[in-house]
């Protein structure tokens, strides 16, 4: 994950990466603090929408439609140039504003721009990076670095077909969360969870 936001392997694409943390490995002994039930439930909607037999990680999925393995190289770029090249719904991420007391303000837009899509609109509030010293279970002793780690994953409205969405959105944070340390990120996504059909970056005090 962190080699594809660093290098940003797909020329004239961005590659928006998100590390969804499950909780169903806590009973090991170790608990990852950026695990979430929530989180798992998202994991387990992916199972059924992409008729996997079972959960677990690490799996990565791109735009919400496809499967990859991190070990097959050939597969993964094929994937990624794949869906680089298939058109997206606009969607804007700006005014925004992080403090540690008031939390996350921020402007969210989309249009489906007379496409017959529609989808869920969501704020996803990420750490850039994570430093993980796990203390038991299967990683247990080793020093993991995590990158994109999601801390808040909220949906703030629906896009209609062929409709503008706009709405002004305010979040609270969680305690502890350095501002600086930050990436917020604004998709839309076809129900089920279904397709990504476009999505915006804040990282570092800018939009991408």
């Amino acid at each position: 994950m962190r080699k594809l936001d660093q290098q940003q392997p797909v020329p004239n694409a961005l590659l928006i990466v998100l590390s969804e943390h499950v909780d169903y490995w806590d009973h090991e002994g170790w608990k990852d603090p950026y695990s979430s039930s929530a989180l798992t439930d998202r994991q387990a909607a992916y199972e059924r929408a992409l008729g996997l037999s079972t959960s677990y990680t690490p799996q990565l999925i791109v735009d919400g439609a496809d499967e990859i393995h991190l070990t097959e190289p050939q597969q993964m770029e094929e994937t990624l140039q794949r869906e680089a090249s298939r058109p997206k719904i606009s969607v804007e991420l700006e005014k925004v504003s992080i403090d540690p007391s008031s939390g996350l303000q921020a402007q969210v837009a989309a249009d489906a721009g007379g496409r017959n899509s529609k989808g869920d609109v969501y704020v996803a509030v990420a750490l850039n990076q994570v430093d993980s010293h796990v203390l038991h279970g299967e990683n247990g002793g080793r020093h993991l670095v995590h990158t994109a780690v999601v801390v808040q994953l909220e949906k703030v409205g629906k896009l209609e077909k062929g409709q503008k969405f706009e709405k002004e959105v305010q979040l609270k944070l969680r305690p502890g969360i350095d501002p600086l340390n930050l990436r917020v990120i604004a998709f839309v996504q076809a129900p089920g969870p279904g397709k990504l059909l476009g999505a915006a970056l804040w990282k570092g005090g800018r939009p991408e």
